[in-house]
């Protein structure tokens, strides 16, 4: 409204409301201005506390300590710094491109990159225009280049560079170019397709080939890649999946029902040049007919305190299938729901058995091996009819088993290896014989051990998380892997596929990318 409007009015009435506006205006313009003032200084902050970071990552990777490392672990150690490095360089970039208009800051040296291999195969994709004329005045358009995007691609064991070309058309009425716009990627300027990082992650973590071996198998097919640069891109995916894992997480705690294992991994204190012991944490889902799709959960953690698995769960309150590790009973004086494992009680007998051949412990062996098959008979059923045949067939067992052990133990020594099985497993009764109350309720911590196994087995690989943050990544990756597995998905094809899509996926559509066979149907 000009002044001639505004002279132009007398009602007081009108004056008022255009006054009341124009106040309101004025509020919301200050209260943008402070948000705005507010975002400049956060961000100001992280770049700060990122770059200082780098500078502390930079001294520690080229610090006398490490020198003082044997080359193993050296090499290790070396591999780790460049992905601490990279990954906190991939969050420092992520938080300038937020608005460069808004935080103006330099951005990060781009390094020179030699020219992908000629003997490879070239295998090119054209993203022509939607249209062949002009969106603004339907001229028709003419092709004067094409923007030209090579990344190195493979697939098991076999190289190739996929070559991604993007025509260039041209308006000549309006004077403007016309062509698809260039996907983003996981690393922006890359030459790593997604199926190449997906080949090195699986390789670490699933296959358990430390970086220099695929180092050598990678130059067998006439490609070289340095260790830093492969440690760089482990690094930089471990960033990128966060928000994955993160869902992953949030999805286990909805479950009412959990598997919980520790199992010790080492971890190297750069300030010391020496290891120490750290804790990998897994969490899963039950599996049962009905039950949702299985999950698994690493948390790494540098020591093995009931205080990290209490962080983990949070306000979770259902029923927790663990061991005898005591560091789990504060949950269960918080209202979490103890179940014993039947394995772990098993096992005791099992081992008494073999050392001894103890006949008490072979008729312990056979009654539990009859929970066992009750088990078996009713793996199929749903859950209130599971619960109904436990009812009926397996506490008539449990009483008898019960009974029969609290006769063994008055009848055998008091600090001999079958007492102190029979000891465990009447301790732990009320815990153990809680599973035939819930046809949800699991009979032992099996699947959670199974989980597990695959990080018993490539630690001698891996020789040890090479930092904190090292572990965290790695515990992220390592929960994707384990659920796309026992999904029955291909490593492989759903991480290469998933950092294909995630760059431009929504985060209210990251559930879609999720290693779940819901997810799956999604995506396809």
């Amino acid at each position: 409204m000009d002044r001639a409007q505004l002279h132009s009015i007398t009602d007081v009435d009108v004056l008022r409301r255009l006054l009341i506006e124009q106040t309101r205006m004025l509020d919301e313009r200050d209260q943008q201005l402070a948000s705005r003032e507010q975002t400049i200084v956060r961000k100001d902050s992280l770049i700060e506390q990122f770059k200082r970071e780098i500078a502390r990552l930079k001294r520690l990777q080229f610090s006398p300590t490490a020198e003082r490392l044997d080359p193993a672990q050296r090499e290790l150690f070396q591999q780790t710094m460049s992905a601490d490095i990279a990954a906190v360089e991939a969050q420092l970039e992520a938080v300038q491109a937020e608005d460069e208009e808004m935080v103006s800051v330099p951005r990060l040296r781009t390094p020179v990159r030699r020219p992908l291999p000629e003997h490879l195969e070239r295998i090119e994709t054209r993203h022509e225009p939607d249209a062949c004329a002009c969106p603004q005045c339907q001229s028709e358009l003419v092709h004067i280049g094409d923007q030209v995007s090579e990344k190195l691609a493979c697939k098991p064991l076999e190289f190739y560079v996929r070559r991604d070309v993007y025509p260039q058309y041209a308006c000549r009425a309006c004077e403007q170019v016309i062509a698809q716009p260039v996907a983003p990627a996981i690393i922006e300027r890359g030459q790593a397709d997604a199926s190449l990082l997906a080949q090195v992650v699986v390789a670490k973590y699933v296959d358990h080939l430390p970086l220099y071996r695929q180092q050598a198998i990678y130059a067998r097919s006439g490609v070289e890649l340095s260790r830093s640069t492969l440690a760089e891109w482990i690094g930089a995916i471990g960033v990128a999946l966060q928000p994955l894992a993160d869902r992953l997480t949030a999805r286990l705690h909805e479950q009412p029902v959990l598997h919980a294992d520790e199992t010790p991994v080492a971890m190297l204190e750069p300030g010391a040049g020496k290891t120490r012991r750290s804790y990998l944490f897994a969490y899963a889902g039950v599996r049962h007919p009905g039950a949702d799709p299985p999950m698994v959960v690493f948390d790494f953690q540098t020591n093995r305190s009931g205080a990290h698995a209490r962080q983990f769960l949070g306000s979770w309150r259902g029923s927790l299938m663990v061991d005898d590790y005591a560091g789990y009973k504060a949950l269960f004086a918080s209202g979490v729901t103890e179940l014993g494992c039947w394995a772990h009680a098993r096992r005791k007998f099992f081992e008494l058995q073999a050392a001894s051949g103890s006949a008490i412990a072979t008729e312990a062996l056979v009654r539990i091996g009859q929970l066992y098959q009750i088990e078996q008979a009713a793996a199929a059923m749903r859950v209130a009819l599971r619960h109904d045949y436990r009812q009926q067939h397996a506490v008539p067992v449990l009483t008898a088993l019960k009974a029969w052990l609290e006769q063994t133990r008055a009848q055998v020594a008091g600090n001999s290896g079958t007492a102190r099985a029979v000891d465990y497993t009447l301790r732990r009764w009320e815990a153990l014989a809680r599973y035939v109350d819930d046809g949800a309720y699991p009979i032992d911590n099996n699947p959670i051990e199974n989980a597990i196994r695959p990080v018993t087995l490539g630690r001698k690989n891996w020789l040890f998380a090479g930092s904190e943050q090292a572990g965290r990544r790695a515990a992220a990756i390592m929960s994707l892997l384990a659920t796309a597995k026992t999904n029955g998905l291909d490593p492989h094809a759903w991480l290469s596929d998933t950092l294909a899509r995630l760059p431009r996926t929504l985060h209210r559509d990251i559930d879609r990318l999720l290693p779940l066979p819901a997810a799956a149907d999604a995506k396809a």
